[in-house]
């Protein structure tokens, strides 16, 4: 699996336009950022479910796979009563900030 969906991203942009795609870009770093940070903070499975669950939907409206992915096995262990480690969710959120933001500012980019 990539990391990046850069099909949604294109299928994304084509739909509401690059005015609003920026927007949309910028709406969800800005809550997503949110939610990673607080994520370390989060004290019950339960907190830790709808944090998730959040990122998952955020990161597939994005095309960001590999996090959705993370957030979806997650979001079923922490939904079971099983406290998550975030470390790893954490870190792949921003190894794919990265290289979206990186491939955004290609030229060639979606």
């Amino acid at each position: 699996m990539t990391m990046i969906d850069w099909n949604r991203v294109g299928d994304l942009r084509s739909e509401i336009g690059d005015d609003s795609f920026v927007e949309v870009v910028e709406i969800f770093l800005e809550e997503a950022d949110e939610v990673t940070n607080r994520m370390l903070r989060l004290t019950t499975s339960a907190a830790q479910a709808q944090a998730l669950h959040f990122l998952k939907g955020a990161a597939l409206n994005l095309g960001f796979e590999d996090l959705a992915d993370l957030c979806q096995a997650g979001e079923h262990r922490a939904a079971r009563g099983v406290m998550i480690e975030p470390d790893p969710i954490l870190a792949c959120y921003q190894a794919s900030k990265t290289a979206f933001l990186t491939s955004l500012q290609r030229p060639s980019a979606a």
